[in-house]
């Protein structure tokens, strides 16, 4: 046996997380149809090249005018305007509007020149050539003036920004049919193990069928990347090896889940003392899931995951989500942290702190949180009602319900 298995030098979390972004380099740009770029990272920032709006819009239907000519009217006395003609939407107004004078004008539609007021429809007695008010009105009232939303050369989106329907509405006012985005990284997912079913094959006793890939592939999708499901390696480390290098040129990195303990069959582990790359770390200071291995191979980086569920689960939360948003151009590439109150008693103690998924509530602006479910890495249940990470610190005790805990959120902000 190997002296590698049992002699790993153990890394903090947080030593482990920098470790692999260390490695973070931003992805090629792509240019894509702005309506096929919808979810995706935003690979330059968007100023604006024009003011918006970028002419006096009329922010009610009525009457444009000269508020001077207003100042004497009331409820109790009309003041008579000569209406010189009526501005649609998207027509330029023929002439300006003089002394004594009104323009009819549509919501949105262009102030002629001379107009300083817009007064509302409802306000007004109107016939064929003439327009009576009853309302004095202030200077700009109704106007909406130039650069009023936006000044010209204001950032609009910054680059690792995601195109939501905002972001789509502002790329489209300012003329962008076309987007540079970030490529969406491809990543490879092999599941090992001889114990492992495809899918769609009849359980055997025994055996399980492979999740790992599926749940990973989700993962790796809702951090905007394109997963690639390998087919299951057996536990043959030149096997692994021959798979893992034919498929690397064609990916961004990999990811796989198994083989990374200390059995006979831990693939991984054969893998890490024959190839010729660089090993980042090989055992981290965590439950679920400490002999997780992050190595550099051509350049590319293997995230070697443990093969339980739940502890696949948490090392890509922990690792590879923040390297694929490093990739992306995310301003923030390690999740957002907040701290709660334990809804219940968790006596399960670890010498390594422990990451428990779990559930997050408010209540009264306090923040609340349990376990999803039960706390074991062979578990899978759980994982589809966590929407965070309880951090448990190391000990024999555990924590008690009402402690004051660390939460790693996993539904967090954009940005």
């Amino acid at each position: 046996m190997s002296g590698y298995r049992f002699q790993r030098k153990l890394i903090k979390v947080e030593d482990a997380q920098q470790a692999v972004l260390h490695h973070v380099r931003l992805q090629e740009r792509e240019e894509v149809l702005l309506e096929e770029s919808f979810g995706r990272r935003l690979a330059e920032s968007v100023c604006a090249s024009h003011p918006v709006p970028h002419f006096r819009r009329s922010g009610v239907d009525g009457y444009a005018v000269r508020a001077e000519d207003s100042y004497q009217a009331s409820p109790e006395n009309a003041v008579t305007l000569e209406v010189t003609e009526t501005i649609p939407c998207g027509v330029i107004p023929v002439s300006g509007v003089e002394r004594g004078q009104a323009a009819r004008i549509m919501t949105g539609a262009v102030v002629p020149s001379g107009a300083d007021a817009v007064i509302m429809l409802e306000m007004t007695e109107a016939s064929a050539r003439e327009v009576c008010i009853r309302k004095r009105m202030d200077k700009g009232e109704n106007i909406t003036p130039i650069g009023h939303e936006v000044q010209e050369d204001e950032l609009l989106l910054q680059l690792g920004q995601t195109i939501g329907p905002g972001e789509a509405a502002l790329l489209a006012a300012f003329g962008y049919e076309r987007v540079w985005v970030f490529r969406k990284p491809r990543v490879a997912i092999f599941s090992t193990g001889s114990e492992l079913l495809e899918v769609g094959r009849p359980l055997e006793h025994g055996k399980i069928r492979n999740s790992n890939s599926y749940m990973l592939a989700c993962q790796v999708q809702e951090a905007g990347g394109v997963p690639l499901i390998m087919p299951i390696l057996p536990d043959d480390p030149e096997c692994v090896e021959a798979a893992l290098l034919k498929i690397m040129e064609q990916v961004d990195f990999i990811i796989t889940t198994g083989g990374v303990s200390v059995g006979d069959k831990d693939v991984l582990v054969d893998l890490f003392e024959r190839w010729d790359g660089r090993l980042l770390f090989n055992k981290v200071a965590m439950r679920p899931g400490s002999p997780t291995s992050v190595g550099l191979w051509r350049d590319r980086l293997l995230f070697a995951l443990s093969g339980n569920p739940g502890a696949s689960y948490v090392g890509f939360e922990l690792f590879v989500r923040p390297y694929m948003r490093g990739l992306l151009g995310y301003s923030a590439m390690i999740h957002n942290e907040i701290t709660g109150s334990l809804q219940t008693d968790y006596s399960k103690g670890s010498a390594y702190p422990r990451y428990v998924r779990g559930t997050v509530s408010v209540n009264n602006s306090s923040v609340f949180v349990k376990p999803a479910g039960k706390d074991k890495s062979s578990n899978m249940v759980s994982i589809k009602d966590a929407d965070c990470l309880i951090c448990i610190p190391a000990g024999g005790r555990g924590a008690a319900k009402g402690e004051t805990v660390r939460v790693i959120l996993l539904k967090e902000p954009d940005l």
